[in-house]
């Protein structure tokens, strides 16, 4: 398996509910590497800057699978910093603030070592700066991407380009609606296939994923988490654990239907283990074991 991540790697200030959490680590490659690694090595591909915490590395080196070969240090530069509030129920947020840091600078680059990935996700940020990540790894075999209403709005030409190259992409439901003015989510995916991609995975939170599929279609409900603690960069896990699935999966075509169904089915339950704390510290103590036994408990509650 060879998959690689390029994204965010960021400081975050959560309020919830529940609680609240200040300057902890987040970012969406942060979250993805993670919930990837349970499943083989990942690569990532970041930068932060020199006044990124020596203890968030350490929480980076605690997960072994994350090779970090491509995470930059910029002397001089500050790390991503993003602060939210969520609402009551969870389901929408309030950004308090955002400091871009190295986001506003050159993005980093591919190592040498990393070009040879064939498994790539290109977590969210803007779709130029992904396509210029994506035309480095010419021996991909299967390219997902990730997007937000702030590119949709912003750089549509240039989404729309990258979307002719990549295999999949993952968005909300918000977001689909956004991009194809369809309200109705399977008539969203479909117009999305119109765009390129093989297949469109959208994220409808507390009600689970829809995925959109060139040979059909498929729904999978979230799983029914008691404990919600903070839903911050479960977007992100749930990428990692689907990415990390196909990776690791013997099937000779990753992006089959059949193939995506599953890995879905591995990203959801991941997602379910983060919401359960803040930033990565259930993550931190998660087990193989425990996602396989989730696994197992989620087929046998949505099976017929």
């Amino acid at each position: 398996m060879a998959l690689i991540v390029t994204g965010t790697i960021g400081i975050d200030t959560v309020y919830t509910p529940t609680g609240h959490a200040e300057r902890v680590l987040g970012g969406s490659g942060t979250y993805f590497a993670a919930a990837a690694s349970f499943y083989g090595p990942v690569r990532l591909v970041a930068a932060v800057g020199d006044d990124f915490p020596p203890a968030f590395m350490g929480t980076l080196g605690h997960f072994r699978g994350v090779d970090m070969a491509g995470l930059e240090v910029r002397r001089g530069s500050r790390t991503f910093a993003w602060g939210g509030k969520y609402h009551p129920d969870m389901n929408g947020r309030d950004t308090l603030f955002t400091e871009l840091g190295v986001l506003a600078e050159t993005p980093p680059k591919v190592p040498e070592t990393f070009r040879d990935s064939r498994f790539v996700f290109l977590a969210n940020t803007h779709p130029s700066v992904q396509l210029g990540m994506l035309e480095q790894l010419t021996a991909r075999t299967l390219a997902v991407a990730d997007t937000m209403d702030l590119w949709i709005n912003t750089a549509k030409a240039d989404l729309l380009v990258l979307l002719r190259k990549v295999d999949g992409l993952v968005l909300n439901f918000d977001e689909a609606e956004l991009l194809t003015g369809k309200r109705n989510p399977v008539s969203a995916g479909r117009h999305i296939l119109e765009m390129g991609p093989r297949f469109v995975v959208i994220k409808k939170g507390e009600h689970g994923a829809l995925l959109v599929h060139h040979d059909g279609i498929a729904a999978l409900p979230a799983y029914p988490t008691e404990n919600v603690v903070d839903p911050t960069g479960c977007g992100d896990t749930f990428a990692g654990g689907m990415m990390g699935a196909l990776a690791s999966s013997p099937s000779p075509d990753p992006g089959a239907m059949s193939s995506i169904r599953s890995a879905l089915a591995h990203g959801t339950i991941v997602a379910s283990f983060n919401i359960e704390s803040f930033s990565l510290e259930r993550l931190k103590t998660l087990t193989k074991r425990e996602i396989d036994a989730r696994v197992a408990e989620y087929a046998a509650m949505i099976r017929v």
